[in-house]
């Protein structure tokens, strides 16, 4: 029997007949290998969502076109539904379709166009805070264990927050919230989310604030790539954490933050730890610290009986004090009775040679208390002269006293610079003057004038 890879007389083997599915699986790994995974910039045309949840469109430009599938599970981190005419992005492999032999690209990732613009500047300012130490470990902060209150930065219309709120009821109801509501994505958004976390900083009324937001395409999400806002989340002085966008998701304020978390759901339960858990552990703890006290009590009632057979005769122990401190109290009784009985001779002594030298005062006191009565007499005298004086003087000063002169019915006439007025001439048509009278001054206009002078 004839080999089919060797012919009669020696002849060198045929070449092997390749079927076509063996062709194209074979093309398929030629362009696998020569085309690693790149970008490829194009329109989207043709675009269809399979019942599967494949997507399949054709990728063209002004002068080429190319088919493209994009499998379901790639599809959900998509981040948005592409439409017929999007400028995209998409990070593909080139390779074959075997059952019909078509080239065409497998997409792993989609973007719009001009997000790997994006992109990159989301690399450079990475590269320069973290340059700076602003991502440094070191500088991150422990989130508190038993937080009291917690802030969360996001929008009121954002389904982040009904997820936030939902987790923390569910896990810590006890546990205050105050929210600070900013735009999450948009013009100007960034410069808002910056001020929020600021205000929040300020009012310092939370132990941990919640950076957050849901999923979105990088240029929904890019507010949070700002510098302003990561400089101002590193700077509050409450530890932060982010949950921005799903897991896959990264932005600038993911590294600023003190923790990151995948999703803001996520991020609820890093800041507030369940209330179940807490219980379950003052449940084990008093357990565990009720079998340590009655361990120590045993302990100690061990101890007691220990130093009670230790422990002499209580009474024998006073009576032998008591005998040492009828000792020590007859001692010192002899002690101090010589020196005592001396001392107080010597002070007789002292008393009497005292007496002897005192000099007599009584007539001294008698000359001293007349010239106190001669004082005292002296004084009332000349202290009712005085009066006298006085009250003659005050009855002229009241003889004096120009409010007297007013209650018998005189005035004083001022006019409107303080002035007194004393001749009729300085009284002057349509001016104002005022006349002090006894019981209060009067505001009168001057209509004409006519002297009328006196005899």
């Amino acid at each position: 029997m004839i080999n089919e890879t060797e012919q009669p007389g020696g002849n060198t083997a045929a070449p092997p007949v390749l079927a076509v599915s063996a062709l194209n699986q074979a093309v398929a790994r030629l362009l696998e290998r020569s085309f690693p995974l790149i970008w490829v910039a194009g329109e989207i045309s043709n675009f269809t969502r399979a019942a599967s949840g494949h997507w399949y469109f054709t990728l063209k430009d002004s002068a080429a076109q190319v088919r493209a599938v994009m499998f379901k599970g790639r599809a959900q981190l998509a981040g948005f539904m592409p439409r017929e005419g999007d400028k995209v992005e998409v990070r593909t492999l080139v390779t074959l379709y075997a059952p019909r032999g078509d080239y065409q690209l497998n997409v792993e990732a989609i973007r719009r166009a001009g997000v790997g613009n994006l992109y990159e500047a989301f690399l450079q300012l990475k590269a320069k805070l973290e340059a700076e130490g602003l991502f440094a470990p070191e500088r991150k902060r422990a989130i508190p264990v038993f937080a009291r209150c917690i802030g969360i930065v996001t929008s009121l219309q954002a389904a982040a927050l009904r997820d936030v709120l939902t987790t923390l009821q569910r896990r810590a109801p006890h546990i205050r919230v105050i929210i600070y509501p900013t735009p999450v994505q948009g013009e100007g958004a960034a410069l808002k989310i910056a001020q929020a976390i600021a205000t929040a900083a300020a009012r310092a009324e939370c132990d941990v604030l919640l950076v957050c937001r849901g999923g979105g395409s990088i240029e929904d999400l890019w507010s949070f790539n700002d510098e302003t806002v990561a400089r101002t989340i590193a700077a509050s002085p409450m530890p932060v954490i982010s949950g921005v966008g799903h897991e896959t998701d990264f932005t600038i304020a993911d590294f600023a933050a003190d923790l990151r978390a995948p999703t803001p759901t996520a991020a609820a339960e890093m800041a507030a730890v369940a209330r179940g858990d807490w219980l379950a552990a003052v449940e084990g703890g008093s357990g565990a610290l009720r079998i340590a006290l009655n361990r120590k009590l045993a302990e100690a009632a061990q101890t007691l009986d220990w130093l009670a057979r230790r422990l002499p005769s209580p009474a024998a122990t006073i009576t032998h004090q008591r005998l040492k401190l009828h000792a020590m109290q007859a001692r010192l009784g002899h002690a101090t009775r010589i020196p005592l009985t001396k001392m107080t001779f010597a002070l007789h002594q002292l008393h009497s040679r005292l007496n002897a030298r005192l000099p007599d005062t009584r007539h001294a006191r008698s000359l001293l208390d007349q010239h106190a009565r001669r004082i005292a007499h002296h004084l009332e005298r000349h202290t009712t002269h005085d009066r006298q004086s006085l009250n003659a003087l005050a009855a002229q000063l009241e003889m004096l006293n120009p409010q007297r002169t007013l209650e018998r019915g005189y005035a004083i006439v001022i006019d409107n610079k303080g002035k007194i007025l004393r001749d009729p001439a300085e009284l002057k048509p349509r001016t104002d003057v005022t006349l002090r009278l006894a019981a209060g001054s009067a505001q009168i206009g001057i209509a004409t004038v006519q002297a009328v002078l006196g005899e």
